[in-house]
């Protein structure tokens, strides 16, 4: 059975981005990437599709031609992980056998959690910038929509980019302003959580512009259900003291962030948590129990914002930790819990959020972005600049202002 130096689960940002690293390392690793998807998605720019502002084509591209010269590429899914026999279980081949093993499988979009749903999205005014398929429409409904009422929705964590639902809030509202309609659609954002956003210091400046778009904000109110030809949308409110009110609400828009959650094959292998997440040392993204395996991305544990940005970060600290533990040297390298939020809070500003564990705000920019303000720099940045980073530093093995703060 053939053995290979390292298996990377998961071809997404975190897996692409770690084969190159890793090869950019040390060349002659004998790496498998698994990765069941012929396709490839740079999910980041589907926000600005949704505002008009994005190509969607633009931000798909094949993956075999973006698999790293010299790894090789398995395409297949995976059924579970085996950590005791070092092997990865799949679909359609025999079990894959490593060394060490990096996880970056991502978070599963659980779309039929919601009855209703999947019958309705794309049509009836249901939409979501978190699927390719259906970011355009969220575009198409706001620039013709005139009255009535607009609910974006905000799940419990964890989700990628918990920016996102207020993102495609923010953006819609300042297409409504600029076609002098805001003032009749009745906005609501619609949160399971209890706070607008993670990272307290960014709240204020947020409200600003919920404010300025008079926009509702209703917390503790989690979408169970959809009813699109009716155009009603069922939520569950849960009050001060736990009880719990369904309570329904009429909509013309209706732009959902749908439940999320650890992939099935993390979620039931000795490698998951009790949350189903890749358990990590947080600071090393070392396997907890076994040492050889590391998790990075949206899967696993660490209590940071599942961002691409700190997929970035996350890539340097793991390719450094597992090149160190091949050598049996201790590991280099920490990760800061960096993380970033680039919120589009109208067409041509953005207020750059980027923060650590604790909330400990880190802005790379300070002296040109300021990190608590809407600014037209960080809007180029998201719009123009990080696009190319992604296809041409980060999934390429250019470590360029990736590297962790603290090491």
């Amino acid at each position: 059975m053939e053995t290979f130096d390292i298996v990377i689960a998961g071809g997404g940002a975190a897996g692409i981005g770690l084969a190159a690293s890793l090869k950019s390392r040390d060349s002659s690793l004998k790496i498998a990437l698994i990765e069941p998807s012929p396709h490839h998605y740079y999910q980041p720019s589907w926000t600005l599709v949704g505002g008009g502002e994005f190509n969607i084509k633009d931000s798909q591209r094949l993956t075999k031609d973006l698999i790293p010269a010299g790894v090789q590429w398995i395409q297949d899914s995976i059924t579970g992980f085996d950590p005791e026999a070092n092997q990865v279980l799949l679909s359609n081949h025999a079990p894959v056998t490593y060394k060490q093993l990096a996880v970056a499988t991502g978070l599963r979009s659980n779309w039929s959690a919601i009855p209703g749903l999947v019958e309705s999205l794309g049509k009836n005014g249901v939409t979501s910038n978190y699927s390719y398929e259906y970011a355009p429409y969220t575009w198409e409904l706001a620039k013709n929509l005139k009255s009535g009422r607009a609910i974006f929705t905000q799940p419990p964590l964890p989700f990628k980019c918990p920016g996102a639902p207020q993102k495609a809030m923010y953006l819609s509202c300042s297409e409504w302003e600029k076609n002098g309609v805001l003032k009749n659609i009745e906005v609501e954002l619609n949160n399971a959580g209890g706070a607008l956003f993670g990272v307290a210091d960014f709240i204020p400046p947020l409200m600003e512009y919920v404010k300025h778009y008079n926009a509702k904000l209703n917390f503790s109110m989690n979408l169970i259900s959809v009813d699109g030809p009716a155009k009603t949308a069922k939520f569950a409110v849960k009050a001060a003291d736990g009880t719990i009110t369904d309570v329904v609400r009429s909509f013309d828009m209706l732009h959902v962030t749908p439940p999320q959650g650890a992939q099935d094959c993390v979620k039931n292998s000795p490698l998951g948590d009790a949350s189903g997440m890749v358990e990590v040392n947080q600071f090393s993204l070392q396997h907890v129990k076994y040492p050889n395996v590391f998790g990075l991305g949206d899967c696993c544990s660490a209590p940071n914002s599942k961002t691409a940005a700190a997929a970035r970060k996350q890539i340097v600290v793991v390719a450094d930790n597992i090149v160190a533990l091949r050598q049996n040297k201790p590991l280099p390298t920490k990760y800061c819990g960096y993380g970033s939020c680039p919120l589009t809070v109208t067409n041509g500003k953005i207020i750059l959020a980027e923060f650590g564990f604790g909330g400990k705000l880190m802005p790379t920019f300070p002296s040109i972005i300021n990190p608590l303000r809407a600014s037209r720099l960080a809007w180029i940045l998201k719009k123009n600049i990080l696009p190319w980073l992604y296809w041409n530093a980060m999934l390429k093995g250019r470590e360029w202002l990736a590297r962790p703060f603290e090491s």
